[in-house]
């Protein structure tokens, strides 16, 4: 007698990320979605979680005084699995979330690796106010076709190239490592080539040297993320390479460099 799968747990927010002295009310939330794996059901490395701690403890303290609330999702597994695509259908979940514990508040998906295809793939939600996918993993099926239409679904590059129509209205923002070893920066340029004919509100940032992880330029890539998150989420004005890139045209706009010191000296 064949023995039968047991059910997925339920993904989870962890704990909201708060600095002290923040406002009590939250005014926005940041989502942070950890990498993955393609294919497995098996339940997600704590590692991962571990590693956005750093980075959320980071957003909220730069949104404190505008009431930012930060959560890491925790998928229900590590794995994409093709078509089933469990992560991003934990972030589309952790956005419904997020709206009923806070109310109509504008969210940033925030996503590295496996967690930026999902937060690009669950950007369209109503409640989802920018996205922004660090190194990427995305199919090899990303590039557009002739007249650059979006793919069915594009749930595993068989089908077509990563949907972007549905970005319209978000703000994007697209980072990756120029020797990133585990996802390809050329597909996350390509779909981000692909977006800005949709979405002009869309740039991308190459971190010349870095790998996959984008520890050397750690940072200048979490004070670009922070940049991004209160802008787009408060309305912030951005620093000005950040203005430009969205900004700019095709491909100057894709392949901003980010300087090193972001966050120190270039603002303004």
């Amino acid at each position: 007698m064949a023995q039968r799968a047991l059910p997925l747990p339920a993904a989870r927010l962890g704990r909201a990320v708060r600095t002290a002295g923040a406002p009590t009310a939250v005014s926005g939330v940041v989502l942070l979605l950890p990498d993955g794996e393609p294919d497995s059901h098996r339940r997600p490395s704590p590692l991962s979680y571990a590693f956005q701690l750093p980075l959320a403890r980071a957003l909220a303290r730069a949104g404190q005084e505008d009431g930012l609330a930060a959560h890491v999702v925790r998928y229900r597994c590590r794995g994409w699995n093709a078509t089933d695509a469990h992560p991003a259908a934990d972030a589309e979940w952790a956005v419904e979330e997020v709206v009923r514990r806070y109310g109509d508040v504008p969210v940033c998906l925030a996503g590295h690796g496996m967690g930026g295809r999902a937060a690009l793939r669950a950007g369209g939600h109503a409640a989802v106010a920018s996205v922004l996918a660090m190194a990427p993993w995305l199919p090899e099926g990303g590039a557009a076709g002739a007249d650059g239409a979006d793919g069915a679904d594009g749930a595993d590059g068989a089908d077509g190239p990563e949907p972007v129509k549905h970005l319209l209205g978000r703000q994007v923002l697209l980072v990756h490592g120029t020797n990133d070893a585990r996802t390809d920066p050329e597909l996350s340029f390509r779909l981000a080539e692909r977006a800005k004919k949709t979405n002009r509100d869309t740039c991308r940032f190459e971190v010349h040297s870095d790998g996959h992880a984008l520890r050397q330029h750690r940072a200048e890539v979490t004070a670009l993320a922070a940049d991004f998150v209160c802008g787009s989420l408060f309305g912030r004005s951005y620093a000005r390479p950040v203005a430009d890139a969205l900004a700019a045209p095709p491909p100057l706009g894709l392949r901003m460099p980010l300087a090193a010191g972001f966050g120190k000296s270039l603002r303004g």
